[in-house]
């Protein structure tokens, strides 16, 4: 999708190739977030930068607040950005860079005068804790949020797992290593396989939305010579109707000897698929000649924060393959990348109708 503006012609893979060019895994978004407010204005929107760092783009002074949000941060890891044979390759071209760069080049299309007003928002710290939609979170809710997340061009996604990030720690004296006692490390890991087993007696039978897992995603031991801690980090995957409440006082009351500390938490979110937003996505996913499916996903993403807060119709949406994420293979088809831009374009168009 090409869009004329002041000086030339500007297409979503032009808007995502720049941003490719700035690294911004979490925490150090500033020179990403610096040089998009510059482009957002040059292009003609009214461009900030707020408290926490996201930037935040408005085109059109109506009463009535479209939000595309989407996020600036990437995980961590090096892929060389190029454009060769119709991919675009990068790190954050799928998640999310690819869906935000979109959405920049669908609102472009829109007129800027009329009911609805068009607010893109680059949030940070969406591989993190959700800094960025924390502060979102304190404006007025708009009328209708679109979270850029990619779902693949011809799909809308409705929902999410919610998280559980925490650490359990045991401390205890130092044992021999040929001793017959269990040494820290060796209770934390019955811990978990406890856990786990009790998990996969619950989940049989259940689809992947639809289970609670538990992935530890880092085992430390550490010591003075006298005592030694065993720490062990973890994420724990809810599916809806099990709330993040319910699931800490399941972990406290299975922790045994180890201390608890809670990270994160944030409740499963799932749309019904008969909002405006999904609708008017469905039809123009279609008029472009897909087939327009729904879909649940198993991760979390900024949604689950701002769906509560704000109770407000909301889908995410965005081109890209979602089984590149966080992969060293991370690359966005040029084609699916414009045609979801089309459809975002179209969707908005009937949205201010």
């Amino acid at each position: 999708m090409s869009v004329a503006v002041a000086g030339g012609a500007v297409t979503a893979a032009d808007l995502l190739l720049e941003m490719l060019a700035i690294p911004s895994p979490t925490g150090s978004e500033w020179r990403l977030a610096a040089a998009l407010r510059e482009r957002l204005e040059g292009l003609g929107f009214d461009a900030t930068i707020d408290p926490a760092g996201n930037v935040i783009a408005t085109w059109g002074t109506g009463p009535e607040e479209v939000m595309l949000l989407g996020h600036l941060d990437t995980v961590a890891g090096t892929i060389a950005v190029r454009r060769e044979g119709g991919v675009i390759h990068g790190r954050g071209a799928v998640d999310a860079k690819g869906p935000l760069a979109a959405a920049i080049a669908a609102v472009l299309g829109q007129p800027r005068r009329g009911g609805t007003r068009l607010t893109v928002v680059g949030c940070v710290d969406e591989e993190g804790d959700s800094r960025g939609a924390r502060q979102v979170a304190t404006r007025a809710a708009p009328a209708h949020l679109i979270v850029l997340e990619p779902s693949g061009w011809d799909a809308v996604t409705l929902g999410y797992r919610g998280i559980v990030r925490a650490e359990l720690r045991l401390e205890d004296d130092v044992r021999h290593r040929a001793a017959p006692e269990a040494t820290v490390a060796d209770r934390m890991v019955g811990t978990l396989a406890r856990l786990q087993a009790e998990l996969a007696g619950r989940n049989a039978g259940l689809s992947p939305f639809h289970r609670t897992d538990l992935r530890v995603t880092r085992l430390d031991v550490t010591g003075t010579g006298l005592r030694e801690t065993a720490t062990a980090t973890f994420q724990l995957r809810l599916p809806p109707g099990l709330g993040t409440a319910a699931t800490l006082d399941w972990l406290d009351a299975r922790r045994g000897e180890a201390e608890l500390l809670v990270q994160f938490a944030v409740d499963a979110v799932h749309a019904p698929r008969d909002g405006r937003a999904a609708r008017a996505l469905t039809r123009a996913i279609r008029h472009r000649g897909g087939a327009a499916r729904h879909k649940v996903k198993t991760g979390t993403a900024d949604m689950n924060l701002l769906v509560p807060r704000w109770a407000c119709p909301a889908v995410a949406y965005g081109p890209g393959d979602s089984h590149l994420d966080h992969t060293p293979d991370e690359a966005i088809s040029i084609a699916d990348l414009e045609r979801g831009a089309g459809v975002l374009a179209d969707a908005l168009a009937e949205l201010a109708r």
